[in-house]
């Protein structure tokens, strides 16, 4: 391939999918205002952006967007200690993984909301209900990706550890968690996302305040402009875990953003 070849794939490549979505936009702006589509139903992207400034200035879109995520990160970092813990030594003892795995192997396939019912029943509406729902969901993409990142680790890295004297401590630290932090960090990944699908489904059934409440009371109301806002500041929020997750990555793995690239 020429060099202009080559230059013209990599811009096509940059500029492809922001273009797809800029066009995509205008042809929903140009719909809405010739009234080919339901305002009602589809605003116009301008419409949204004007709500998402007005939701922003009088506070109600930052308010519901800190009740959110601070209900992710809550059910997030319970969840997800606990289960980075488990898988370590899931990952480290044949023994109890051989006893563990098929618990969690029956349990994470059941849907996490539907048990939600059962939690409220044993531990009330409160707030612990909610955060035991996320942490359950957080929960499992750790435990299984913790456990396959240090089942992953070559026996040989182990040997010559232990060859050179190093106790478990430095195992640890120098062989085991560096070698398991790739798939360390995509369970985190996938357990902050399922984190806020799964707030965001609470909130849906039952909460004052949050995104998924704020969705629900605007689709009631048929305010339909906020329902698009509060999609928009959901899927921000999923750039900036993604975005996080990223530089994590880079920082404490810098091979595998290099292999990557």
């Amino acid at each position: 391939m020429s060099r202009s070849g080559q230059w013209a794939r990599a811009q096509l490549l940059r500029w492809g999918a922001p273009g797809i979505g800029l066009a995509l936009f205008a042809l929903w702006e140009a719909a809405g205002r010739m009234g080919l589509i339901s305002p009602l139903f589809f605003p116009a992207p301008s419409v949204i952006i004007d709500t998402l400034v007005r939701l922003f200035g009088n506070g109600e879109l930052t308010a519901n967007v800190i009740a959110t995520v601070t209900r992710v990160m809550s059910g997030f970092l319970l969840g997800g200690l606990l289960g980075l813990s488990l898988g370590m030594l899931m990952g480290w003892s044949a023994s109890l993984r051989q006893v563990v795995d098929p618990l969690v192997a029956a349990v994470h396939p059941i849907p996490k909301i539907s048990i939600f019912p059962l939690i409220m029943i044993v531990f009330g509406i409160g707030v612990l209900s909610k955060t035991l729902v996320v942490a359950i969901a957080a929960f499992f993409p750790m435990v299984i990706n913790t456990m396959a990142g240090v089942r992953q680790i070559s026996p040989s890295y182990l040997e010559v550890a232990d060859n050179y004297g190093a106790g478990p401590w430095k195992v640890f630290t120098r062989v085991i968690l560096p070698a398991s932090s790739p798939m360390i960090l995509a369970g985190v990944r996938l357990a902050l996302n399922l984190s806020l699908t799964i707030t965001t489904s609470v909130e849906l059934l039952m909460a004052q305040d949050g995104l998924g409440s704020m969705i629900w009371l605007s689709w009631q109301t048929l305010r339909i402009e906020e329902l698009y806002a509060a999609v928009v500041a959901l899927a921000v929020i999923g750039i900036l875990f993604r975005f996080t997750i990223v530089m994590l990555t880079k920082r404490l793995v810098p091979w595998q953003s290099r292999e990557s690239a």
